[in-house]
């Protein structure tokens, strides 16, 4: 606390980074790593079937309701 009084500062950290180079093999290397699956087919296909499962579930869970509230 004294010292920023008496005309001394805090010296900011020196930060020296590694150098790097473009290497454009190394790149594709860390490309194909990274590089998110599509969705296949399958995929697809099990999503519409649920969808369709929902649907179904859906349309029974009406008719339950419309068939209670006729009685």
């Amino acid at each position: 606390m004294i010292r920023p009084m008496m005309g001394r500062r805090r010296q900011p950290k020196k930060f020296d980074p590694p150098l790097r180079y473009y290497n454009p093999e190394e790149e594709e290397k860390r490309r194909k790593r990274i590089r998110i699956k599509t969705r296949s087919a399958s995929t697809r296909n099990r999503q519409k079937s649920q969808n369709m499962r929902i649907v179904m579930y859906a349309a029974g869970l009406a008719m339950v309701i419309y068939i209670m509230s006729i009685l």
